[in-house]
C-alpha cells in the first residue's frame, strides 16, 4: 500500500502541516496511521481525497463544522445529495454577497478617485459630475459593511 509523508501532502494539499496536524486533532480526517518504526504520520490516497477536498472547501471559507457535514454528506452519497447541494448553494450566496459588497466598495473608490481627478484637472464640471455619483454610492456603502 503507497502512503505519504506529512510534508508530501502538505505539497500536494496545499495545506500547512500544523493544519493536517489540526484536521486529524478534529476529527476532519483520519485517525492517520503511522510509521511503525518513526511513529511518524502515513497518508493513504483515501486520507489525500479527502484533504483535498478540505483544502478547496477552506479555499472558499467554509468552515470547521460545515466541513465535517459536507463530510458526512459525502460519506452518505446520493441520499444526502440535498443537503450537500443546500450546504454549497449557502456558501455561495455568501460569497455573492461579498462580491456585490466589494463591488460597491470599488465604485466608490473609482467614483472618488474621478472627483479628485477632476479637481487636479481644475474641471469644475466633471467635479460636480463625480461629486454626485460618489454621493449616489456612499448610501450603497453604507449597507456594504
Amino acid at each position: 500500500m503507497t502512503s505519504f509523508t506529512i510534508q508530501e501532502v502538505s505539497r500536494r494539499s496545499g495545506l500547512s502541516e500544523p493544519t493536517l496536524r489540526y484536521y486529524e486533532d478534529v476529527g476532519l480526517v483520519g485517525p492517520i496511521s503511522r510509521d511503525e518504526t518513526s511513529g511518524h504520520r502515513r497518508y493513504r490516497s483515501a486520507d489525500i481525497d479527502t484533504l483535498e477536498a478540505l483544502a478547496c472547501l477552506r479555499a472558499v471559507g467554509v468552515g470547521i463544522e460545515d466541513m465535517r457535514t459536507y463530510l458526512a454528506n459525502r460519506a452518505r452519497g446520493r441520499e444526502a445529495a440535498a443537503e450537500q447541494r443546500d450546504l454549497l448553494l449557502r456558501h455561495a450566496e455568501r460569497i455573492e454577497a461579498d462580491i456585490a459588497a466589494q463591488q460597491v466598495r470599488l465604485a466608490y473608490l473609482r467614483r472618488k478617485a474621478e472627483l479628485w481627478d477632476a479637481r487636479d484637472r481644475g474641471d469644475e464640471a466633471a467635479e460636480a459630475e463625480a461629486t454626485r455619483q460618489v454621493m449616489e454610492v456612499v448610501p450603497k456603502l453604507e449597507v456594504a459593511r
